[in-house]
Parts: C-alpha cells; sequence; structure tokens
C-alpha cells in the first residue's frame, strides 16, 4: 500500500470509531497490509484484497481470552 492509501485509512477508522488516537503504519517488508495501532499498542491488520479490479480492504483484530478477563 502507498502513503496516501494508509493516510485514507487512517482517517476514516479515526472517523468511523471517533478516536484521533488510531494510527495505521506500513509493515517492514510487507507492502499488502499494514498495522493498526492506538498509542503504542498494536491493535490488527488490515489487508488489502486487489483481485478482479475490485478493491477492498479487510481489517482483522485479534482478541486473547485474557484480554477478557477482566470484562463484566
Amino acid at each position: 500500500m502507498n502513503h496516501p492509501e494508509i493516510i485514507k485509512l487512517q482517517k476514516f477508522l479515526q472517523r468511523t470509531f471517533n478516536n484521533k488516537n488510531i494510527d495505521v503504519r506500513p509493515r517492514a517488508k510487507l507492502n499488502d497490509s499494514v498495522e493498526v495501532f492506538i498509542g503504542e499498542e498494536s491493535i490488527g491488520l488490515i489487508h488489502v484484497d486487489d483481485e478482479d479490479g475490485d478493491k477492498s480492504y479487510m481489517f482483522s483484530m485479534s482478541i486473547l481470552d485474557i484480554d477478557l478477563d477482566d470484562i463484566e
């Protein structure tokens, strides 16, 4: 993904989740995905699907069971 595309994704996520602390960063040596952060914590990945001329993005967020221990 190129820089303008990354900025668009970041602005979309910031607006959608009403959180200016969301930061989308390129991944080292990989250009088919970017990493999503809130502050310094990585919360997921966005992969681009550019097959068949229809570009789309898939956001994946893993949630560990230990992360849910503090939730009631």
